[in-house]
C-alpha cells in the first residue's frame, strides 16, 4: 500500500462516512468497463458493500478483482482504486449487518430481492482535491 497516501485518506474519510453512494467501476470479461451507483459503508478502513450474487459487477469481480470507486460529489473529487475481495463469512455478515441497517435501514441477512454476498474492497491509492 505504498501508494496509499494516509493524509488524503483521513481528510476524506468523513465524506466516505456520510455519502449515500459510490460509483463502483469494475470490468468486463472483454474488457468493457461497467459503471454502477451503490451502497456502500465505510468500516476500519474498507469500502463494503453488498452485491448480488451472480450480479454483472459480481461476475465481473470474479475475474478482475481491480476497481475504482468516486464519490457521487464531483467538485470536490474522492476517488480510490483498490482490490475487491468477496467477504462473506458469518462473522463479516453479523458485523456489518447492523452498519447497513443504521445507514440504509436495509439488512441484506433477510432482503429475499437476491442472493446478496458481501465485498470488501481494500484502498490502495487515492485521489482527491
Amino acid at each position: 500500500m505504498a501508494d496509499l497516501d494516509r493524509d488524503k485518506l483521513a481528510k476524506a474519510e468523513p465524506r466516505l462516512l456520510e455519502a449515500q453512494n459510490i460509483w463502483l467501476a469494475t470490468v468486463r470479461m472483454d474488457g468493457r468497463p461497467h459503471l454502477i451507483p451503490i451502497w456502500f459503508v465505510w468500516h476500519e478502513g474498507k469500502i463494503w458493500m453488498g452485491m448480488g450474487r451472480g450480479t454483472q459487477k459480481h461476475v465481473n469481480l470474479q475475474t478482475n478483482d481491480q476497481v475504482a470507486l468516486s464519490l457521487e460529489e464531483g467538485r470536490h473529487p474522492v476517488i480510490l482504486e483498490g482490490t475487491a475481495v468477496e467477504a462473506d463469512d458469518p462473522a463479516n455478515r453479523d458485523a456489518m449487518a447492523p452498519l447497513f441497517k443504521k445507514k440504509y435501514d436495509w439488512d441484506f441477512r433477510t432482503d429475499d430481492e437476491a442472493d446478496w454476498l458481501l465485498i470488501a474492497v481494500t484502498p490502495r491509492k487515492i485521489l482527491s482535491w
